[in-house]
C-alpha cells in the first residue's frame, strides 16, 4: 500500500486548489493511504475529501504568538509524534516555502517539492530529497497536480476533480433559489464597491433570485447588514463552520465572490461561479473551472452588475 503525506498548510484558497491532488493520487493508486497536514482552521474541510484517511493539523500562526508557552510545545510534540507515527514513501510540499518544507521534513520519507526555480520561497528545495522544476505562470491547481503527478510517477489525463460532495441537483431544484454572494475579503483593494453589490442583488431579485451573505467577521457582518438593508429578501445568516459554508454554496443556484478562499471553495463544489478581480491576477490564481465558472475584472479594472449578469447568464444560472 502506497503511503502519502500531502504538505498544505493554509490558506483556505491554497488548501482548496489542493484537493484535486487527493484525487488524482487516489484516482492511479486506488489503495493508497493519504495523509495531510494544514493549519488546523482548515482541518474541517481536509477531512471531507474522501480520499483523504488521516488529517494531521498544525496551528503554526498560533504558536508563534506564544512560543514559549507550554501548551505550544506540548502541541508540537504531538504534531511530531503523530507525523512521525509511520514512514511515508513519499511526502509531498505542495506549499513551495521555507515554512511548509519545515514542517515536511519533520515527517519520516522521502520529500518531494518545487526546485529552486518554481518555489514560492527557493530556500524551501534545500530541505527536499527530490526537487522538481514546475514551470511558473500557470494556474496554482496545475502546478499542485503536476508536483504530485512528478513525485509518484503518473501523468494527468482527467479534469480536475476536488472531491467535495455536492447536493442532489433534483433537491436543489425543488429549494428555493438563491445567489450567494461573498463579498469579504482581508484586503481592501479587492473589495467590490457596496453599491455594485446592492445593484446586483436588485438585478437577481426582479428575476426570482434571493441573496444570502454570509459573513466570517465582525467587519464582514457589518457589510452584510448594509448590503441586506437595501434588498427585499436577503438573509443574513449566523455566523458558519466551513461544513456549514460547504453546504450553504453547494446547494445554492449560483455565488458571486470577490477574491477570498470561499470563492475557490465554491468553484470546488461545482456551482455556477462568477469571481470578482480588482487587484489581483486571475491567471494565476482565478477559480479554477472552466465551465462552471468565469474570472471578471483584473488589476485596475473592477467589474460592473451589468458584467456579472452576463456571465450569469452564459453559465445559464438565470
Amino acid at each position: 500500500m502506497l503511503r502519502v503525506l500531502l504538505v498544505k498548510t493554509s490558506s483556505l484558497g491554497d488548501v482548496v486548489h489542493n484537493l484535486p491532488v487527493a484525487s488524482d493520487v487516489r484516482r492511479h493508486f486506488p489503495d493508497a493511504a493519504i495523509d495531510w497536514v494544514v493549519e488546523e482552521p482548515f482541518a474541517p474541510l481536509a477531512r471531507m475529501h474522501p480520499a483523504v484517511r488521516r488529517v494531521i493539523p498544525v496551528a503554526v500562526r498560533r504558536w508563534r504568538k506564544k512560543v514559549l508557552g507550554r501548551s505550544t510545545w506540548q502541541e508540537m510534540a504531538e504534531f511530531r509524534r503523530l507525523s512521525q507515527a509511520e514512514r511515508y514513501d513519499a511526502i509531498i510540499d505542495t506549499q513551495g516555502l521555507l515554512k511548509s518544507a519545515l514542517i515536511a521534513r519533520a515527517a519520516r520519507g522521502r520529500l518531494h517539492g518545487f526546485d529552486a526555480d518554481s518555489a514560492r520561497e527557493p530556500l524551501a528545495a534545500r530541505f527536499y530529497d527530490m526537487k522538481h522544476h514546475i514551470a511558473r505562470g500557470q494556474h496554482a491547481v496545475v502546478r499542485n497536480r503536476l508536483l504530485a503527478a512528478a513525485a509518484l510517477g503518473y501523468r494527468l489525463e482527467s479534469p480536475a476533480d476536488y472531491g467535495l460532495s455536492r447536493a442532489d441537483d433534483r433537491a436543489r431544484e425543488s429549494a428555493p433559489r438563491y445567489c450567494v454572494m461573498l463579498h469579504g475579503t482581508s484586503r481592501s483593494d479587492k473589495l467590490w464597491p457596496l453599491e455594485k453589490w446592492v445593484a446586483l442583488g436588485q438585478r437577481l431579485q426582479i428575476i426570482g433570485i434571493d441573496c444570502v451573505l454570509p459573513w466570517g467577521s465582525e467587519q464582514e457582518h457589518e457589510r452584510s447588514m448594509v448590503i441586506a438593508a437595501q434588498l427585499e429578501r436577503a438573509k443574513v445568516p449566523e455566523q458558519l463552520s466551513i461544513g456549514s459554508v460547504v453546504e450553504l454554496l453547494a446547494a445554492s443556484a449560483m455565488v458571486v465572490g470577490v477574491d477570498t478562499g470561499l470563492t475557490h471553495l465554491a468553484a470546488a463544489t461545482g456551482r455556477p461561479v462568477v469571481a470578482l478581480y480588482m487587484s489581483t491576477d486571475p491567471v494565476l490564481t482565478g477559480v479554477y473551472g472552466a465551465r462552471q465558472a468565469r474570472n471578471l475584472g483584473h488589476l485596475g479594472a473592477s467589474p460592473t452588475p451589468e458584467d456579472v449578469i452576463v456571465a450569469l447568464t452564459e453559465l445559464k444560472a438565470v
